[in-house]
């Protein structure tokens, strides 16, 4: 599983012109997941993310975590970020879980999220989304299991 992490201060994502999740400050991801990733690359990610040290202390210094913090988190699904672009101009998406399979894996990673206590939202898997995010930083990582 691959996400990508971004540090706001708000974020929200719609569907159909419907606000379906929105934050304030805390942390955005984008969740894809590949062929071969299981339950173990889920509980390692969420275990990560709530525990990594992103946020500012007193002193400005990144020292606290989401759990610190009691950072909301805004989890959305996104399967091209295992789309291949070194060949051609189109990407592909051969590396990329099929979908029934992904879907159970992302939904599988936020009931492990949501067992921190911290408030999580989520967009739709599948939907056409538009997220809006107000990146704080910016502050953006790339993790992957």
């Amino acid at each position: 599983m691959k996400v990508v992490l971004q540090r706001t201060r708000k974020a929200s994502v719609e569907v159909d012109g419907q606000i379906v999740g929105e934050i304030e400050r805390g942390l955005v991801i984008l969740v894809g997941a590949k062929k071969g990733d299981q339950e173990k690359d889920a509980q390692y990610l969420a275990e990560k993310i709530v525990n990594l040290r992103i946020f500012e202390d007193q002193q400005g210094k990144m020292n606290l975590s989401a759990l610190d913090t009691q950072a909301e988190i805004l989890a959305v699904s996104q399967f091209t970020l295992y789309g291949e672009t070194k060949k051609g101009r189109r990407p592909g998406f051969d590396e990329a879980l099929e979908p029934e399979s992904a879907e159970k894996l992302y939904n599988r990673f936020v009931e492990l999220l949501k067992g921190y206590g911290l408030k999580i939202q989520t967009g739709i898997f599948g939907a056409k989304m538009l997220v809006k995010i107000l990146n704080d930083g910016p502050v953006t990582f790339i993790l992957e299991s």
